[in-house]
C-alpha cells in the first residue's frame, strides 16, 4: 500500500491511525534514506501510543535502543550502526548477532511493541511478521512531502495492514497513490 504524505500533519495522522491497530508483540520496521522521516514517524507513533510530550523521543542511533511506556511498552531501536550497514554477508551475520544481544526478540515475546529504524535486513532475526514502512523523501530536498510504502510480512502484520487500509479508505491521511504496491 502506498500513501502520499504531503505534510508533517499527514505523517502524524498515519502514525495515529496505525497506533490504534498495534498491540504488544508487534514489529514495525522503518526504512528509507537518511532524512526520509523514520525518527519523525517513530516519534509520532510513540506519541499516538501515549508517550507523554514531556519525554523526548529521539533517534537511538548511538544508544541503539530507547524504551518508552505508552499504551503498550515500546522498544525503539536503530540498526544503522550495527555491522549490517555493509551488504557483505559476514558483516550482515555480525550485525544480526549484535542485534540479538539487544534482546528485541525477547522484548516482543514479553509484550513490547518493537519499532526498528534501518531494520529491513533483520526482520527474521527480530522474529519475523513485521509491518515494514518505507519512507521516501522527494528527490528535490526543497520539495514538501513524503511517501510511505507499507507492506506486511506475516499473518499478524497482514491483519494490521488490512485494518489500516480499511480505516484509511474511510478518511484521508494523505492521499492514496497509484502505482506499484498501491491498494
Amino acid at each position: 500500500m502506498r500513501i502520499e504524505l504531503p505534510s508533517r500533519r499527514s505523517t502524524i495522522r498515519l502514525a495515529r491511525a496505525l497506533a490504534g491497530r498495534l498491540a504488544g508483540g508487534d514489529l514495525v520496521v522503518l526504512a528509507g534514506d537518511l532524512g526520509a522521516g523514520k525518527t519523525f514517524f517513530a516519534r509520532a507513533l510513540c506519541r499516538a501510543l501515549g508517550v507523554p510530550p514531556a519525554l523526548p523521543i529521539t533517534s537511538p542511533t548511538f544508544t541503539l535502543i530507547h524504551e518508552h511506556e505508552g499504551r503498550v511498552p515500546i522498544a525503539h531501536a536503530d540498526a544503522y550502526r550495527l555491522g549490517g550497514a555493509s551488504s557483505a554477508e559476514g558483516a550482515r551475520d555480525d550485525a544480526a548477532a549484535e542485534l540479538a544481544q539487544l534482546g528485541l526478540r525477547e522484548r516482543r515475546a514479553e509484550g513490547a511493541l518493537v519499532v526498528v529504524e534501518w531494520g529491513e535486513p533483520f526482520v527474521e532475526a527480530l522474529g519475523g511478521d513485521a509491518l515494514q514502512i518505507h519512507l521516501a523523501a522527494p528527490e528535490d530536498p526543497a520539495a514538501p512531502g513524503r511517501a510511505a510504502e507499507i507492506r506486511a510480512t506475516g499473518v499478524r502484520s497482514g491483519e494490521v495492514l488490512a485494518a489500516l487500509d480499511d480505516e484509511l479508505r474511510r478518511g484521508p491521511v494523505g492521499s492514496r497513490g497509484a502505482g506499484p504496491g498501491a491498494a
